[in-house]
């Protein structure tokens, strides 16, 4: 029997850059948290603390802060830049990659006009990007975590089996709510990414609001579907959306009825744990896998 090294990567984890352009009265404002990692002949530095092979964490670093001095421009742009470039610093480098999340800030409106150099940051969610360099391929993954959604009506859930541990009640009109984490890849590196990824998104959106759900899965295919229907760029689309359970309160003990109808509010308990976890992708069968574009991004099956 012999032991030996198995896949290994090293990188620099999650470097905050802020970048702010000020050639114009009206500042732009750049948040980005980068990871970098680097695949390649690394065995000597393992086996023998031989450093020869290794491209110091801190030169890393250090390059993601020196790109962003030159321009950011969209995650997947400022992350095919850097990933380009780490695979090919060194012949004994065969592969980077290169994880972008992108925070999002508005201004602040004063006087009803959005203002020059003040923002705030709304909500959650973070534009992601994950480019890899693995050889002469470079593959980009773009997507979104923490988009919160809900729908007050239009979804249900019955049909299902039932045992000796069932007690959840069917029902014909729920309030579905769930924050999507979406990634899809796409099947060229040479795209308009700011027009692409928002028109995902929008269709995101437009599809969980306009499907009548029997079910979080069937919300999550009809999404998937949609974006690969309008986007012949994206090759394949993977979501996890963890379902934010609202329940009816029972107000029986005050008096009160607590029906859905047309004659008032009806009140809900918010539980957020424990959820039930929807996750599953929606691709096209006749472009390639590229499992290497996914390795390194957990939380999908």
């Amino acid at each position: 029997m012999a032991i030996v090294l198995g896949p290994n990567q090293y990188g620099k984890a999650e470097v905050r850059v802020v970048a702010v352009d000020r050639s114009e009265s009206s500042h732009e404002l750049v948040d980005l948290n980068v990871s970098t990692a680097l695949r390649g002949d690394f065995a000597a530095a393992h086996t023998a603390g031989d450093n020869a092979h290794v491209l110091t964490t801190d030169a890393q670093k250090n390059t993601v802060f020196a790109f962003a001095r030159d321009g950011v421009g969209s995650p997947e742009a400022f992350g095919l830049r850097l990933a380009r470039h780490l695979a090919g610093s060194y012949d004994w480098i065969t592969g980077a990659r290169v994880a972008v999340e992108s925070y999002g800030w508005e201004r602040i409106a004063v006087g009803g006009q959005p203002h020059e150099h003040a923002f705030r940051r709304p909500g959650g969610e973070v534009r992601t990007a994950v480019v890899t360099a693995d050889g002469d391929d470079v593959h980009v993954l773009a997507g979104l975590t923490d988009l919160v959604v809900l729908k007050t009506t239009g979804s249900e859930f019955w049909g299902f089996p039932r045992d000796r541990y069932t007690t959840l009640a069917e029902t014909r009109d729920r309030v579905l709510a769930t924050a999507v984490t979406a990634r899809w890849r796409y099947t060229s590196a040479d795209l308009d990414w700011s027009g692409v990824y928002d028109g995902v998104r929008t269709t995101l959106l437009e599809t969980f609001a306009a499907t009548h759900s029997l079910a979080l899965q069937q919300t999550l295919y009809a999404m998937g579907e949609a974006v690969l229907e309008r986007f012949g760029d994206v090759a394949e689309v993977r979501m996890s959306m963890p379902n934010r359970h609202h329940f009816l309160q029972d107000l029986s003990a005050y008096g009160l009825d607590n029906t859905p109808g047309p004659d008032g509010a009806v009140v809900y308990h918010a539980d957020d744990r424990p959820y039930g976890l929807i996750e599953g992708s929606v691709l096209r069968d006749d472009v390639p896998p590229a499992e290497v574009a996914w390795l390194g991004t957990p939380g999908f099956c």
